[in-house]
């Protein structure tokens, strides 16, 4: 509800978006958990978040550590809570994505829902335009929507073992980023 109050006030910047993957220890295991491959296999969740240009997240799924970003793409798409505004063909939106999205299914899956898919290595972007003063990255932003979501200890580690009950407890998360965006950007 609060995004779609932010949203009403037009505190959402649709022109771009930014999606990245995070994966995290799941030690109890549960739904969608898999074996980890940067922790030795042990048990893991991966987040697939997407958010919009300032880092507030609009979109979030799950499933286990040994899936690929790309597979996780259409879900994250799709679990969107609010209604964008269609774009027309003069103004499509940009979806910035790293290179674990560089796939040519990945391109179409991100056309289809109406966004042209951006896909740079880390520091490409940076090189490109040169070291200008205040410059970021347009995918920092979803980096560090998940740094702020590690911060929350509840979630650095997942402990339910039901994959509704882990992503309730994400959904407060996002929440609680989006008020505070909203507060500090002055947009309520």
């Amino acid at each position: 509800m609060g995004l779609l109050a932010l949203d009403a006030l037009d505190g959402i910047d649709w022109s771009w978006l930014a999606m990245d993957g995070a994966m995290t220890k799941a030690p109890l295991g549960g739904e969608k958990t898999g074996p980890n491959p940067t922790d030795r296999g042990k048990g893991g969740v991966k987040r697939s978040l997407l958010t919009e240009a300032h880092g507030i997240p609009i979109a979030i799924t799950v499933d286990g550590a040994n899936r690929h970003d790309m597979k996780m793409v259409c879900p994250t798409i799709q679990d969107l809570q609010l209604d964008r505004r269609i774009p027309t063909s003069d103004k499509l939106k940009g979806l910035c994505l790293d290179k674990g999205y560089d796939y040519e299914q990945v391109r179409q899956w991100v056309q289809d829902f109406g966004f042209i898919a951006h896909t740079r290595a880390r520091g490409e972007e940076a090189e490109e335009i040169g070291k200008d003063a205040g410059f970021r990255a347009r995918r920092w932003v979803v980096e560090r929507t998940h740094s702020w979501m590690n911060r929350f200890r509840g979630l650095l580690i997942r402990w339910p073992k039901k994959a509704g009950n882990y992503l309730a407890c994400l959904h407060l998360v996002c929440g609680i980023i989006a008020w505070r965006s909203a507060v500090y950007w002055d947009r309520l």
